[in-house]
């Protein structure tokens, strides 16, 4: 039954809509953003917050964000404000997972170093919004980290992973 839920959660994520944009810097092959597979369809201007597809229910910021399947690198819980994160091994040719939620009023904004990619997540009150970025690396590299920028106001944990 786990390795049926693994498939499903890892074919979700494949068949999500992207809802944040992805930057990135020149050693990128392919940039893959992606709400966490609860979601399936995009907010609009007029939505209420529970009708966000970013609103993740039944998650926290008080737990990291599960990773769907590889090894996990870095995480961080319950933070408020900025932070960065260093990449436990630095960053594998392969593609790289940031997952993050975030609680409170504000705009989150996730940055990894040296690749340059880049994004936002909006975080409202009372809810958990969260967000799933993978981007393919071409090259490793020795060392590598996530920084993570946001109001003090807002709360949130990040898993990264390759």
């Amino acid at each position: 039954m786990r390795e049926l839920k693994k498939c499903a959660v890892i074919g979700g994520i494949a068949a999500v809509v992207a809802l944040t944009g992805c930057s990135s810097g020149q050693d990128r092959a392919a940039p893959s953003p992606h709400t966490v597979p609860h979601h399936a369809e995009a907010s609009t201007a007029g939505a209420t917050p529970s009708e966000r597809a970013e609103r993740v229910p039944g998650e926290t910021v008080t737990e990291a964000p599960v990773l769907p399947g590889g090894e996990v690198v870095a995480q961080a819980v319950n933070v408020s404000g900025n932070r960065e994160v260093a990449l436990r091994g630095g960053i594998q040719a392969g593609t790289l997972s940031i997952l993050v939620n975030c609680q409170g009023r504000g705009t989150l904004t996730v940055s990894g170093e040296p690749v340059g990619m880049s994004f936002p997540l909006e975080c409202v009150e009372g809810e958990v919004s969260g967000t799933l970025n993978q981007l393919s690396q071409k090259r490793a590299r020795d060392h590598g980290t996530v920084h993570v920028a946001a109001p003090s106001g807002v709360r949130w944990a990040l898993t990264v992973g390759r």
